[in-house]
């Protein structure tokens, strides 16, 4: 069972001067339930645009992306936040942590747009990844590893069937690097929940039983660079 079909999706840019240029152009695609996925590609080859797409964060301009039984394109703005905060978790880059507020209630307010905000679960989510005794800092006083690890609770604070994860690894040094995707694949098999992982990092890739290429399944194989510089 496919916890994310996508179909025939398409996405462009328009630039400044008028011109349209593809970034996205998937034909098919599709994450099972409970499965771990990585996604590799070049700096600007479209991976977070596909993330974002997936999440509904972005619009697609045709195709249909469909998360745990339920379309994300066409769907209103306010369609779209719901499915995100009950059907998806999501590891940004960086981070994106609220910087007024601490570790606890960086998760529990992940939680109140899902399943509501429980406190209960939220320390016990962050006591798991190693910051119980943290919970009551805010990220300006935690490390960046220890950054990360809030933001891996708050993705899984939900237990949403779907986590993506941009390059969670990417701002981390090679030993806490490892013991960042550890958590976040041990985390994803406890609960369940399919894991979709963005990076360029062999040494991550090569954990993963299955790594797609973008470039590989987009049809036109496109390499997008000029137009969204945040996409990695």
């Amino acid at each position: 069972m496919s916890v994310l079909a996508v179909s025939d999706l398409l996405k462009s840019y328009r630039a400044p001067d008028g011109t349209t240029t593809p970034v996205i152009d998937i034909a098919d695609f599709a994450v099972s339930a409970g499965e771990q996925v990585a996604l590799r590609g070049a700096s600007g080859s479209g991976k977070t645009t596909l993330l974002h797409l997936i999440a509904g964060i972005l619009t697609a301009d045709g195709g249909s992306i469909e998360v745990d039984g339920r379309f994300v394109t066409d769907a209103s703005e306010v369609t779209r936040d719901r499915i995100r905060a009950q059907s998806i978790g999501y590891v940004f880059q960086t981070f994106n942590l609220l910087q007024g507020y601490t570790a606890l209630e960086n998760v529990r307010l992940g939680m109140m747009f899902g399943t509501g905000a429980n406190t209960g679960r939220a320390r016990e989510l962050l006591t798991r990844v190693g910051l119980g005794d943290r919970l009551d800092y805010r990220p300006s006083q935690l490390s960046v590893g220890q950054q990360q690890r809030v933001a891996v609770a708050r993705a899984l604070a939900n237990q949403p069937p779907l986590v993506l994860a941009d390059e969670p690894t990417g701002n981390l040094d090679p030993r806490l690097a490892g013991e960042a995707l550890t958590l976040i694949r041990d985390l994803c098999r406890e609960q369940d929940a399919a894991l979709l992982l963005v990076s360029h990092d062999s040494s991550i890739l090569a954990q993963f039983d299955r790594v797609v290429d973008l470039a590989e399944l987009n049809r036109a194989h496109l390499n997008y660079e000029s137009t969204t510089p945040t996409d990695a």
